[in-house]
């Protein structure tokens, strides 16, 4: 049985349908996460996984229990719902120490006091937070303070723990020790996760599934290997890690950059699905190209040093492309002229729309 089962769910403002006849499984344990740029519906959907939202259409349940639907008028509070919750801003009370923090949403339950101690006790332990058991969280880093965050959301032993953009506010390196920690919380107590981000580095990394969702639709739902690898759309090939589109034009069976056949021929195959009458991109990855004694020939305009890894800016006639190599392998010289190869293409209509990264 999964642990969320949504039914042809959806969600309107107005004129504006943010989420249009979602359909999905969650599995008990699994870490999922919704990805996608703001204003896609990714938000929405969580707050109507808790509750904050009610559904305009659909059913949604739990572990076979229904909470909502607009088909049998039925809506289960969040407080009844029993999810852990951590959002973007850290939504911890000033006034309270660490513990008491933690404790609170125990007291709500009125838990009986050996058990809000062992529980709180846990939760703290989990999240490294026992020797900040009695500080203010005004004394704390923000990633202590998220960490108060998951602790709250951890002690009340949640089957389903949704996560809201929860390391946005931190600086990258706590992001990257964050993300971990989660991802660590979660297989320790097997709770399963909903994790909602814009960032793709983040979602790839926590997820055993996600979904990537466009104005209210998905997209792709896979997990994050086969998303990456194949991705089902231009606009999911866009948003998941750096791209290149090429315009290219066919002539006598070779492909050149579009207003740039003097540069000579992309090495690549023509996919057997190719109609003259469509103009198209090729894409690949900054990755995925090579320099090489052959090739099509491209100018430096750019090299910039990005630790271990050099990203080059490219000019192929009028157009501009990125490739990043390893600094160890990386000759080439701004105002270079140099020949590329192509490792992997994937083509694309030139009129598909592609993802405004946020």
């Amino acid at each position: 049985m999964p642990a969320l089962d949504l039914i042809n769910v959806s969600k309107i403002f107005g004129s504006v349908k943010a989420v249009d006849r979602l359909n999905l499984q969650v599995e008990q344990g699994e870490c999922f996460s919704f990805l996608g740029p703001s204003g896609c519906g990714k938000t929405t959907t969580l707050r109507m996984i808790a509750g904050f939202e009610n559904l305009d259409e659909g059913e949604l349940y739990c572990d076979g229990k229904l909470f909502s639907s607009s088909y049998k008028r039925f809506y289960l509070p969040p407080e009844k719902r029993d999810f852990g919750m951590v959002f973007q801003a850290f939504a911890v009370w000033p006034h309270m120490t660490v513990y008491d923090n933690v404790a609170f949403p125990l007291h709500l339950k009125r838990l009986q006091k050996q058990e809000i101690k062992e529980r709180t006790e846990m939760a703290l332990k989990a999240t490294s937070l026992t020797k900040e058991a009695e500080m203010f969280p005004q004394k704390l880093s923000g990633g202590q303070q998220q960490r108060i965050a998951l602790a709250r959301a951890v002690a009340i032993n949640p089957k389903v723990m949704l996560l809201d953009e929860p390391l946005s506010n931190l600086d990258p390196h706590l992001r990257e020790e964050m993300r971990f920690e989660i991802k660590e919380l979660q297989t320790r107590f097997g709770f399963t996760v909903i994790y909602v981000t814009h960032d793709q580095s983040e979602a790839m990394a926590l997820s055993d599934r996600m979904l990537v969702m466009k104005e209210g639709v998905v997209q792709q739902i896979d997990n994050p290997l086969k998303i990456y690898d194949n991705p089902a759309n231009k606009f999911v090939f866009s948003f998941i890690g750096l791209s290149d589109f090429i315009p290219v034009e066919v002539k006598d069976g070779k492909v050149f950059v579009k207003d740039a056949e003097d540069c000579g021929p992309v090495n690549g195959q023509i996919p057997p699905e190719y109609d003259p009458s469509i103009s198209y991109d090729i894409a690949c990855r900054p990755g995925e190209i090579d320099f090489s004694p052959t090739g099509v020939k491209a100018t430096v305009v750019r090299r910039t040093y990005l630790g271990d890894i050099v990203d080059y800016l490219l000019r192929i006639g009028s157009v501009d492309i990125r490739v990043q190599k390893p600094r160890r392998r990386s000759l080439a010289t701004v105002g270079e002229t140099c020949h590329l190869k192509f490792n992997r293409l994937l083509w694309y209509d030139h009129s598909e729309e592609t993802a405004s990264k946020t």
